[in-house]
């Protein structure tokens, strides 16, 4: 039978749980119940609590840093995976007609070819553009916002920064941007882990005076 989730109370330790063992999921601990109705008991009923502050401390010190070497660990492995998944990816690209690869590693490919002016490094630009991981996975565009993106030449990654000084307004291209040339080991957000080459199809639509 499931314990009614009525009262005030009732709701509100529900959501204490709930966000406990989110906690506790999060960095990877595994809950004891016991231990933990046993605090419970001690605190609500003013009993003697079983750990000391000073143990209380250094368990927590202990289990931070554990939970560091952790992410470290799973951090060093999905690095090392990106940067094997992306040479081989760039190496494959290289060879495909059309793709030019640049002295720092930049790969990309004209797809339509423009007429206007190249923007220069002090110069704000206006484009639409759709960004995806090798895999496929889309983590960004402006055409499904709606509405293009307005910024710096200089305001973004080391990569489109230099293709859009390759690019007149009206071209499109795509490119492959190894991850030393995008955000390299600390990665981006959720979707754009360490070390992560990415991919942009770009469309210069305008230079902004």
């Amino acid at each position: 039978m499931a314990t009614p989730l009525e009262t005030l109370d009732q709701r509100l330790s529900y959501i204490m749980g709930a966000n406990i063992a989110a906690q506790f999921k999060r960095d990877d601990i595994k809950m004891d119940f016991d231990a933990m109705k046993l605090a419970f008991d001690e605190v609500m009923n003013d009993k003697e609590q079983s750990l000391s502050d000073d143990e209380k401390r250094k368990t927590i010190a202990e289990i931070r840093k554990l939970s560091a070497e952790k992410q470290a660990k799973k951090a060093a492995e999905l690095s090392a995976k990106n940067i094997k998944a992306g040479k081989e990816y760039l190496e494959a690209n290289a060879k495909k007609e059309g793709v030019v690869v640049t002295k720092t590693g930049l790969q990309y490919k004209e797809i339509t070819a423009g007429t206007g002016e190249i923007p220069k490094a002090t110069d704000k630009v206006k484009v639409h553009y759709k960004g995806t991981l090798i895999d496929g996975t889309e983590f960004d565009s402006s055409y499904k916002r709606g509405q293009p993106a307005t910024f710096p030449v200089t305001g973004v990654i080391k990569g489109w920064i230099e293709a859009l000084q390759l690019m007149n307004v009206g071209d499109k291209f795509q490119l492959a941007i190894p991850s030393e040339l995008a955000y390299g080991k600390r990665g981006s957000g959720a979707k754009i882990g360490p070390d992560t080459t990415l991919l942009f199809d770009v469309e210069l639509l305008e230079i902004v005076k």
